[in-house]
């Protein structure tokens, strides 16, 4: 190991591994990384360096005894500080691949800063099992796209910020130990030491915080939020999440969609160099079910539902007849020309749609003989011409027609539909299609089949829709929105409940006594007292829009330390036990189930 005296200043480098190009030609740098690569040549070795910036290659020749021999004792993920001389490498031996590939560092001292043991697998090895990788996750985090995932997430996150702050809005941090209000997911819990038996909890979102703030005059508000929730885990989950919070006084509908969107159209320039154009298209929910079979469609491709009734009426078919008499739809869906689906593939579909509640799916084919398939009886050709002109239906594709009660029907089509566009290999129109899906119903039902919030019990319903909170509440829309891009929800949000009297209508239709009421949200309740201005947000999560921009299908790529699909951190272990003397301060006790 050797060092050599330097002009350089006192900093541990002058420049960084992806910096140096061919006007730095002759100069003396110092830069600090890990060992990528080595390449031992016998009179010479090759070290390439690497930092979060980029690679660079070191010469070691025969000239430096001493180095060279260093040099050889070097291993893979060591942490050196190098000192040398930037020179042209051969024009042979130029590597286009790398930004830095036409320079090389010829080296003049090594010093190595930490050694380090072989590692489980290389930063940017493939096909390394996932539990690996996020049980090592600070190897993983070495990789190239790792670092560029969260070099992306904070280039969007900072777009973000740039944004909502010239435009009014301030950025305001709310509690992360809140008082438990139930709805939605589970609460994550955390007993108190000093009242013991109380607890507070991690918040699902700054929801009621964020109208308080409204309420209190701030006028327009952000946060980049961390949000919690106990629930099952999916590809675009975790327990531990961040969103976009925002929140406007004296707004409705239109002012969150001209922010948001603007919010997006920087973000994904500043992420990925992606040119959004607002305004983006809308979609009722009705609207989307009847057409996509889902509230989050995929507008990237042309695919859509359609109700066959009156067409498979007119072909006399006895089971959609039969259908219709018990006041159910015949619904379906036409697949551009040179689709191409075997046998299996077919039975699987529908499989799919019994899977989903269906008696069964019918088809038929449009081939150059004509129909085939078991829908082609019911339709006679002379009818053909008609049927294409109303389906959009054109030799070469299939028609795929189903009976059921409406929205189990359109749910099912929906998946179907997702399932086609895989199997099929359809290639979408654009990179990115994001729209509004507005109009939402105020209350869905649970599983038990109770009343409950489509949303949250604050979002406003539409005025004209009030008196049928008594009558029909099923009936009542809200002034609910998300935002969907690509077949994900990215965000919800709505225009939120600013009266007392309104509110309380909500509460009760979801059936909500007076007495539970102020025992969950008493607190928010009695804000609601002393002058509440209309007021309208919505939470995009930031994961989400991640994802989107690196192009991955997992949300724990876009996490520097996400937790796995059970909710668990292999890194460093958690959740873990804790002592019984945590415990007994806490006055916890666990017991056996």
């Amino acid at each position: 190991m050797s060092r050599a005296e330097s002009d350089l200043s006192t900093s541990m480098r002058s420049h960084t591994c992806g910096e140096l190009r061919t006007e730095h030609l002759g100069k003396k740098v110092r830069l600090c990384g890990w060992v990528a690569h080595l390449r031992d040549l016998g009179a010479m070795t090759f070290v390439t360096l690497r930092d979060r910036y980029g690679v660079i290659q070191v010469a070691v020749d025969q000239d430096s005894p001493q180095l060279l021999h260093l040099a050889n004792d070097l291993h893979a993920e060591y942490v050196l500080a190098i000192e040398g001389i930037v020179r042209l490498r051969p024009a042979r031996d130029h590597n286009p691949k790398m930004p830095t590939g036409e320079v090389e560092v010829a080296a003049e001292s090594i010093n190595v800063l930490s050694t380090a043991e072989t590692p489980p697998f290389a930063p940017n090895e493939q096909n390394v099992s996932e539990e690996l990788r996020l049980t090592y996750r600070y190897l993983d985090l070495r990789g190239s796209f790792m670092q560029n995932a969260l070099i992306i997430r904070h280039k969007a996150i900072k777009a973000c910020r740039d944004y909502l702050s010239t435009h009014g809005f301030l950025e305001i941090e709310t509690p992360y130990l809140v008082r438990a209000t139930p709805e939605g997911a589970r609460d994550y819990l955390v007993p108190s030491r000093i009242y013991q038996g109380k607890f507070y909890a991690l918040p699902q979102s700054p929801q009621l915080y964020k109208q308080m703030l409204m309420i209190a005059g701030m006028d327009r508000y952000f946060q980049i939020a961390r949000c919690f929730r106990d629930e099952d885990m999916r590809f675009n989950r975790q327990p531990e999440f961040t969103q976009i919070d925002l929140e406007m006084s004296f707004a409705a509908e239109e002012d969150v969609f001209a922010v948001t969107e603007g919010t997006f159209r920087a973000m994904f320039k500043a992420g990925a160099n992606v040119e959004l154009s607002p305004p983006f298209p809308r979609l009722s929910w009705q609207q989307a079910m009847a057409f996509y079979g889902t509230d989050k469609p995929d507008l990237r491709y042309e695919l859509k539902l359609a109700d066959v009734s009156a067409v498979l009426r007119a072909a006399n078919a006895p089971w959609v007849i039969a259908a219709l008499e018990r006041g159910e739809l015949a619904m379906g869906l036409v697949t551009p020309p040179g689709a191409e689906l075997s046998r299996k593939a077919l039975s699987e579909i529908e499989e799919l749609a019994k899977q989903k509640g269906l008696g069964g799916l019918s088809w038929a084919k449009w081939g150059e003989e004509g129909l085939s398939g078991p829908l082609a009886k019911f339709l006679p050709t002379t009818m053909l011409p008609q049927v294409g002109a109303e389906l959009g239906w054109l030799p070469g594709g299939m028609l795929f027609a189903a009976v059921g009660p409406p929205r189990k029907l359109q749910l099912a089509l929906g998946a179907i539909r997702l399932e086609l566009i895989a199997r099929l290999g359809l290639k979408p129109s654009v990179d990115y299609a994001p729209l509004w899906v507005t109009e939402f119903p105020l209350f869905e039902e649970d599983d038990t089949g109770n009343l409950s919030p489509a949303h949250h019990p604050f979002t406003s319903p539409f005025e004209e829709d009030l008196e049928r909170i008594a009558t029909d509440p099923r009936s009542v829309r809200s002034r609910a929105y998300d935002i969907v891009i690509n077949g994900m929800e990215i965000g919800s949000g709505s225009v939120r409940i600013n009266r007392a009297d309104i509110q309380s209508k909500v509460f009760t239709g979801l059936g909500i006594s007076e007495e539970e009421a102020k025992k969950r949200f008493g607190f928010f309740l009695e804000a609601l007292k002393y002058g509440t201005p209309p007021h309208a947000g919505i939470a995009p999560g930031v994961d989400r829009i991640i994802m989107l921009l690196v192009g991955t299908q997992s949300i724990r790529d876009v996490i520097a330390f996400p937790k796995t699909a059970n909710a668990a951190s292999l890194v460093d272990g958690c959740p873990s036990e804790v002592s019984p003397q945590q415990l007994d301060e806490l006055g916890i006790r666990i017991v056996e189930t």
